[in-house]
């Protein structure tokens, strides 16, 4: 990545205490400031501006925009979530794009993004269960004087020792964080991982995390009645669980097919919940499928990628709302085939792919 470009100005900065850009949203007409040296998705939500995002790392393209007037720097970022092509054309991404100048910015706004705030709050490990042998669904309690309000689809990051951060989906729904309150979260084992090796490892009932949230424009749009496809492959089950438990509460009669994909039959690690959800929700279908099924697994249901069975099912996207999450070549196979080939119309693809954090650090 080339160094930021210094932006010139007819004031002398040692004259201006603080530099501050002026950012426009079209076609929503909002404008808010971001400060010198300061990313424009980070300003967003510091000021309550709902804007379509995922890892806020410039790895998963989320956060896509174009941009219509003025000059932005990028910082390292993934080719695969803004290529050179697409910089050329105008694009930027918001999490890692710092203006230069005041800025007019094509970008969906996502209502409810911004509603509510953002907290740093500690947590504690209640309780740790391995429902497979490379994924832990823990319970973390949160402080009784902290009302962490979120909505089902969206994340919190950790934050480490070392200040590094981890981000992880709450699977239960807001309304289902019980008493005391508790968010449910499922983590796969990337060995090597750093954190992921201590909630495998050292990780024990009471210990405490510091988290901060919540983040994300993945959740349910319940202004929409629209029917809904829910896919996810592997742990990217864990928002779209949240998301079916708030259709519950809502006794939500938008019809819903959730599609989950793993490798092996061990991997659907909450199959017999999604078929009890199944038998209590009329307007829910379940539809498990497995890319590499064991000779021992016994499978008799469908086979092959997730996304494809759900092409086979839907040839005809046009009046669906789709909810992805996952490995990020699942949710991006699925966008690219889901419009190109059944017509989805692009703004009802909503999507958070599972970045890791070799991902996130690969060269660009």
């Amino acid at each position: 990545m080339g160094r930021a470009q210094s932006s010139t100005s007819l004031v002398n900065d040692s004259l201006r205490p603080t530099m501050t850009y002026t950012i426009t949203l079209q076609p929503a007409q909002r404008s808010f400031t971001v400060e010198a040296d300061e990313a424009i998705l980070p300003a967003a939500i510091r000021q309550g501006i709902g804007l379509p995002y995922g890892c806020r790392d410039g790895a998963c393209g989320s956060c896509k925009s174009k941009l219509l007037e003025g000059r932005v720097v990028h910082g390292a970022h993934q080719l695969k979530a803004l290529s050179e092509a697409e910089a050329a054309a105008g694009y930027i991404l918001t999490c890692c794009g710092k203006p230069q100048t005041d800025c007019v910015v094509e970008a969906r706004s996502v209502p409810g993004a911004g509603e509510f705030p953002v907290l740093k709050l500690p947590s504690r490990v209640s309780h740790i269960d391995k429902p497979a042998p490379d994924v832990a669904v823990i319970r973390l309690q949160l402080p009784a004087n902290q009302n962490l309000q979120y909505r089902a689809g969206q994340y919190v990051e950790f934050i480490l020792r070392d200040g590094a951060r981890r981000s992880y989906s709450m699977a239960n729904a807001p309304g289902k964080l019980g008493s005391p309150p508790a968010i449910e979260l499922h983590i796969r084992h990337m060995p090597g991982g750093k954190f992921t090796d201590h909630v495998f490892g050292a990780m024990k009932e009471k210990d405490i995390l510091r988290m901060e949230g919540p983040f994300g424009s993945f959740f349910l749009r319940e202004e929409s009645a629209k029917p809904m496809v829910l896919l996810a492959s592997g742990t990217g089950f864990a928002p779209i669980k949240a998301i079916i438990e708030q259709l519950q509460l809502q006794a939500s009669t938008r019809p819903a097919v959730l599609y989950w994909g793993c490798r092996r039959k061990a991997d659907l690690y909450q199959h017999d919940w999604c078929l009890q959800m199944a038998t209590e929700m009329p307007n829910l279908r379940y539809v498990p499928v497995l890319s590499e099924p064991l000779p021992e697994d016994g499978w008799t249901g469908r086979t092959g990628f997730v996304h494809q069975a759900v092409m086979q099912d839907f040839p005809d996207l046009s009046g669906q709302q789709v909810y992805a999450c996952g490995a990020p070549v699942m949710v991006e196979s699925a966008q690219r085939d889901f419009v190109a080939d059944c017509g989805l119309p692009a703004d009802e693809f909503h999507a958070d792919a599972f970045t890791s954090e070799a991902d996130k650090h690969a060269a660009p």
